[in-house]
């Protein structure tokens, strides 16, 4: 390329230069080293309404511009002269105000040393406008977002605290209504106040809780504990905790949900869980009972119907008079068991009379006393003679629970048991703190100095098969039924104990102003009758016993022990007898299976069922099928006397 034409291309770029910068809408201008100016675009007119001519050779201070800003430009100049770096700076100047980024680059001679600096400066004020709206309108959308989640946690349903160092920074109102706390005391709560309204049972846990979210040791959510409000009620919460970073320093967030009605629908179905347990207890209880109830008292209407026998024979107030007497209350004592023991698994209501009920405590202590160790001391304090509604055998039951229960809290270490009876007015304050109607009780206490109940198994004494005995030693039944006996008359059983000291049980009874005393076996005019009577019954002394008792009242009785045999005879002789007793539960044909063909043979047959326990059938099924009567085994001589005769009249009325 010769040098014209270089020249030329050169002159060209030059031109091509000088209008991109002359027509750039940024302000540039370049300095010397004296912080000159040697070159400015017409912007730079525009912008500082200064003319070309009156720049060019000039500093800034020179040109009239303000001394802070010479200073600024200045100082910025010289530092890329000395350093070689260009740098980028932001400034404003005029008003209205401008607001500018200007770069500052160093041009090189051919030495390589800064000859020149560029300085081109663009005008950004739109861009920090806009930067300033948006800051501004964030800084709204962030006030707005808090205030919303300030009013989210103030209107939440559940409480919400932040806890910080050893204070309440915030609490929202659903804190203030579980407490009855304002926010402005929960401000001024600290120290050992700070879990004031947490119920003191509660209140070590929940602090060793906050100590170890405080010092970073993991702690499970959530849990449960109760709040104390300041009127006096109690609420179960969930309590939910978080570490988080408030005011530069470690704090705890809490959240506080009310429980309180779920906890009791818990409960609620708890209980009703515990009593289908016990109903399922009770029914295999009714089982076992109903199984032994049928022999068993076959063996008593054997003990009870020939001291019967024997007592209209017997001298009167001879030794073996006494002695049958004491075998007949026994067998009458073991009738009612057994009727308890049946009533206690139906859950039905026996017969209540008026009785004594220290006669029956002193009968009780008596008869333990040759049964327990000769080192527990007896000790009775029977103040009171009045009367209960109840039944003697099951009054007699909780004596004997309540006593054999005390001597073996005390069998290995000895000790004494105290029985006390007294009378007592439960009034109306009183009655409140034992769950009691006013009026006027006895009450019975037996306490011990035994080993004591522990507290985690004090609630569940009462319960059927509960028992801390050894296998063989305890059913588990006999506290159950003590409780179910003075609940159904109307009283109340409360048990205090401490380890190591003892047990006390408080029962109260309420009183009757009745007083009649149940008396021994009397002889009486009985009904007699000379009809004849078939008596089956498969138990051959039972057959005797029924035989011997109805001859003495004048009947003529045949006996069989077969129910095969007994249909056998009755249809050979279906004319031959007045009336037909005969036992529920036989071999081979049942009672009421009997009865049923007896009346096939001979529909107008009066038939009296009996039976020591039948789940099968009832006084309404018996009189459905044609029985005239239906007892249950023992029966005394006096009622069966009256039950025949009655049979046996009504049949003569209706022929």
């Amino acid at each position: 390329m010769n040098v014209n034409k270089y020249d030329a291309l050169l002159h060209e770029r030059e031109q091509l230069f000088t209008a991109l910068v002359e027509n750039n809408p940024d302000l540039i201008a370049r300095f010397d080293k004296a912080l000159r100016h040697v070159y400015v675009n017409p912007a730079i007119e525009a912008a500082s309404n200064i003319k070309k001519e009156d720049i060019i050779g000039k500093t800034n201070i020179e040109i009239g511009l303000p001394e802070n800003l010479c200073s600024f430009w200045d100082n910025n100049h010289r530092k890329v002269f000395e350093t070689g770096q260009e740098a980028i700076i932001e400034w404003s100047y005029g008003s209205p105000i401008r607001y500018y980024q200007t770069r500052i680059v160093p041009e090189f001679s051919k030495e390589g040393s800064v000859e020149t600096v560029l300085a081109i400066s663009r005008d950004i004020t739109s861009l920090i406008i806009a930067e300033k709206e948006l800051q501004l309108k964030t800084e709204e959308m962030l006030h707005e977002s808090e205030r919303k989640y300030r009013d989210l946690i103030e209107n939440l349903p559940m409480g919400f605290a932040i806890i910080s160092g050893d204070r309440y920074v915030y609490v929202n109102s659903a804190l203030t209504t579980l407490t009855g706390h304002s926010k402005e005391e929960f401000a001024k709560l600290s120290g050992s106040e700070l879990l004031s309204f947490i119920h003191p049972e509660h209140r070590n846990d929940i602090r060793k809780r906050l100590d170890a979210r405080l010092n970073g040791r993991p702690e499970s959510n959530p849990y449960q504990f109760r709040l104390l409000n300041r009127d006096g009620s109690v609420a179960w919460v969930d309590g939910y905790s978080k570490v988080l970073e408030f005011g530069n320093r470690p704090s705890v967030q809490v959240i506080i949900n009310d429980i309180t009605e779920r906890k009791k629908a818990e409960d609620a179905l708890k209980e009703k869980e515990r009593q289908l347990f016990q109903s399922k207890k009770l029914e295999s209880i009714g089982n076992l009972a109903g199984g032994i109830a049928h022999d068993f008292n076959n063996i008593l209407s054997s003990i009870i119907g020939f001291t019967e026998l024997a007592l209209d024979d017997v001298e009167e107030d001879s030794m073996i008079e006494d002695n049958l007497q004491e075998v007949y209350t026994a067998g009458k004592r073991a009738k009612g068991l057994v009727a308890q023991i049946l009533a206690f698994a139906r859950q039905s209501e026996e017969e209540l009379k008026p009785i004594q009920v220290d006669i029956i405590i002193k009968e009780v202590l008596q008869f333990i006393r040759s049964s327990i160790p000769a080192t527990i001391e007896i000790r009775k304090n029977i103040d009171s003679n009045s009367c209960i509604m109840g039944n003697r055998t099951q009054v007699y039951q909780i004596m004997m629970n309540l006593c054999t229960n005390a001597a073996y809290a005390m069998e290995d270490e000895g000790g004494t048991l105290n029985v006390t009876l007294k009378d007592i007015v439960v009034d109306e304050s009183y009655s409140k703190n034992i769950n009691l109607k006013p009026g006027n009780y006895i009450q019975l206490t037996v306490s011990d100095t035994g080993v004591g109940i522990p507290s985690d198994i004090i609630d569940s004494i009462f319960e059927p098969y509960f028992t801390t005995k050894d296998s063989g030693e305890g059913t588990g039944i006999g506290l159950a039924m003590v409780q179910g006996i003075i609940k159904s008359y109307g009283g109340k059983i409360i048990v205090n104990s401490s380890l190591g000291k003892g047990t006390n049980f408080t029962t109260y009874l309420p009183v009757t102003r009745k007083r009649k005393i149940q008396r021994q076996y009397i002889p009486e005019q009985l009904p007699k009758g000379t009809e004849k009577i078939l008596f089956v019954d498969d138990e051959a002394p039972i057959a005797k016993m029924g035989s011997q008792g109805l001859e003495s009242l004048g009947y003529k009785v045949t006996i069989r022990t077969s129910s095969v045999e007994a249909l056998e005879l009755f249809k050979s002789k279906p004319y031959e007898f007045d009336l037909v007793i005969t036992d529920m539960t036989m071999l081979n044909i049942t009672g009421e299976k009997l009865a049923i063909a007896l009346m096939k043979i001979r529909p107008e047959i009066p038939i009296i069922l009996c039976t020591g326990y039948s789940k099968k059938i009832s006084n309404e099924t018996a009189s459905e099928i044609g029985i005239k009567a239906f007892a249950y085994k023992p029966i005394a001589k006096a009622d069966l006397a009256r039950t025949v005769r009655k049979v046996l009249d009504e049949a003569k009325s209706s022929s």
